[in-house]
């Protein structure tokens, strides 16, 4: 039962010198945020999150559960099915969607800086349903990437390569049954994320750094291999340069081949057509490297920065340009010094790891150790991004106890209670669902990854397009507040996005939902399209399509259940509460280049090394 408890919406997690007050429909509001240190105010065992992240570690946390193997092992497949020049505009393309959803998603989180941003706006904007629908299909979709990415580590660590001509491999990883990896890995997953959040942050903080060192080195060299002379042991004997793009190959794909369970060619169908579908199944695969950078936003329960507008604005900015510059110039790097039509990217690597662009570059290229230490390097990312998909989905399970939305009383009473700021039992609860990965196991080599990579995007490709349509009904909403001229003055300018005290404002972002919102459908609807070409793999079409009836059966459910067969109530019991909004506290903001002075001075120069490090750090 939906309790709608007032404190269950905005537990203790924000230290405020105001008071809590509840909304007629259950809301509660939060004023006048108190920056001062909260550790005088935390409880060792209770409901409530600590508040200890800062917009260094909420902006590591968001990048390190972003770069995974997505990119590292998916980039592969995309560059053997859309062409070198196709992956490449996948990629940009389905960054320009992501960038689109995360821009709205941290307007409305910097203006209202509330727990659970995901939830609890669809919850206010849309629908009470609506909310509950998405905080389970994003904690679900969230268990599912934690348990495909510890399948990915347990694929990774059996790391063979043979192609004829190199020969290398993990003799322990191959010796080994993946249970055994998997389990190794689950229980670590779950320790990490049992560490206090100040540890946790400093963690993926240092975890996040190196992979951006790593994924900047890894474009550099795959650039110099594509310019410079060839070792004496290279499988090439002159610079690959743009040979990759010219014929006898070719900006896109021309042929689309549906493949079986064991990855065996059963159909092919060429000319435009078979480009068309391989662009259109690259998307689903490209998106799902893009999985993550909504985190950006999910940490905003323990941010310590909470109130401080500007750090979420600047977050929700750099995980944009980040992410999607660093991994269209991976993909672009890569498909200069690897084929798209090389065996290994096309099903017929000797293992998961052997399919990856970058290793089967550094091999050609002569340098087979640094194989050996990007495969460890894809292990550890593996791992680190099961650390940050948990720690959402555990964040999340918490948010729905907290409003009663977990079942039985006994239940969710338990999956409330925190210690040190760790809600313990719903990390539990959410490492039994991980178990998942030991569907694994079975099937052809990365079949099962495949698998549950697709379900797991759709998942999340419902929740983005829930986010989008939210923040139609949101700007709706801000508009309304301003007509009926109800508000304080004060108040009023926090509706006003031309206001310049307005915390976050994104130039066209109404069209930007929109045109989120419509590819996201789109994809959602249309993506399994290579289930219904011969022969028709039902597994493909279970993994591409079940995650949209369930989210429609849990709106249904909660209506139903809420307000029986009274459909005039089902959209009627969203609240549109805007009583929580913050403001900027100065003119000048974070992130714009502003001169103090005329001309090339001193004063001038400080000011644009500063505006630079404010992007880079």
């Amino acid at each position: 039962m939906d309790y709608e408890k007032p404190e269950a919406v905005h537990p203790q997690i924000f230290p405020h010198t105001g008071q809590q007050s509840p909304q007629p429909d259950g809301e509660a509001t939060l004023h006048n945020f108190d920056e001062s240190s909260p550790d005088d105010r935390r409880e060792f065992r209770g409901d409530s999150l600590w508040r200890v992240l800062h917009e260094r570690h909420i902006n590591m946390i968001a990048f390190s559960g972003t770069i995974g193997n997505g990119l590292f092992l998916g980039c592969g497949r995309s560059l053997a099915s859309a062409g070198p020049g196709g992956a490449v505009v996948c990629y940009v393309l389905m960054g320009i969607v992501i960038s689109s959803v995360i821009s709205c998603l941290g307007e409305m989180t910097a203006l209202m800086p509330v727990n659970a941003p995901v939830m609890e706006f669809s919850r206010r904007f849309v629908g009470r349903g609506v909310g509950f629908a998405v905080g389970w299909v994003y904690w679900f979709a969230y268990c599912v990437l934690a348990g495909e990415q510890l399948v990915a580590v347990s694929n990774a660590i059996k790391f063979r390569y043979e192609d004829g001509t190199t020969s290398l491999g993990w003799e322990t990883g191959e010796s080994v049954d993946n249970a055994v990896w998997i389990t190794v890995f689950l229980i670590i997953v779950v320790l990490v994320n049992m560490l206090p959040v100040r540890v946790f942050g400093e963690l993926e903080y240092v975890f996040g750094c190196f992979k951006l060192m790593f994924i900047t080195m890894l474009i550099m060299l795959m650039f110099f291999l594509s310019i410079i002379q060839p070792r004496a042991d290279a499988y090439y004997s002159e610079p690959p340069g743009t040979r990759y793009w010219n014929t006898p190959y070719s900006f896109f794909n021309q042929a689309y081949s549906s493949k079986d369970e064991n990855n065996e060619v059963k159909h092919v169908i060429e000319g435009s057509l078979g480009t068309l579908l391989g662009i259109w199944t690259t998307f689903t695969s490209v998106m799902f490297s893009y999985v993550g950078m909504d985190i950006v936003a999910a940490t905003a329960a323990e941010s310590r920065a909470l109130a401080d507008v500007e750090a979420m604005k600047m977050a929700a900015r750099k995980i944009n340009l980040r992410i999607v510059t660093l991994y269209s110039l991976a993909v672009l790097t890569a498909s200069f010094v690897v084929p798209m039509d090389h065996p290994f990217i096309n099903g017929h690597a000797t293992s998961v790891s052997a399919r990856s662009v970058f290793i089967i570059a550094v091999v050609e290229a002569g340098m087979p150790k640094l194989a050996h230490f990007f495969n460890a390097v894809f292990v550890f990312s593996a791992a680190t991004c099961a650390v940050n998909s948990m720690y959402i989905a555990t964040r999340v399970l918490h948010t729905l106890a907290l409003r009663g939305q977990t079942g039985p009383e006994f239940i969710t009473r338990r999956l409330r209670q925190c210690r040190s700021g760790v809600p313990v039992r719903s990390v539990l609860a959410t490492g039994l669902i991980m178990m998942v990965a030991y569907m694994g196991r079975y099937g052809a080599v990365g079949a099962r990854l495949d698998e549950l990579a697709n379900n797991c995007t759709v998942s999340c490709l419902v929740v983005y397009a829930t986010i989008c349509a939210t923040y139609l009904f949101f700007s709706r909403t801000l508009e309304d507040a301003k007509l009926y001229g109800n508000a304080s003055e004060s108040q009023a300018a926090s509706y006003d996005r031309d206001n310049p005290l307005y915390p976050y404002k994104s130039h066209g972002q109404w069209l930007k939902a929109c045109f989120g919102l419509v590819a996201c459908v789109i994809l959602i609807l249309f993506n399994g399209v290579g289930a219904f070409i011969d022969p028709f793999n039902v597994r493909k079409f279970v993994s591409a399509y079940i995650s949209l009836p369930v989210f429609l059966l849990l709106i249904l459910g909660y209506n139903l259940r809420k307000h029986r067969l009274r459909f005039s109530d089902w959209w009627a019991d969203k609240s549109g509460d805007l009583s929580n909004t913050v403001q900027a506290t100065s003119l000048k903001r974070k992130g714009r280049l502003e001169f103090p002075e005329h001309g090339i001075t001193r004063e001038n120069w400080l000011t644009f090394v500063e505006w630079v490090w404010v992007w880079l750090k």
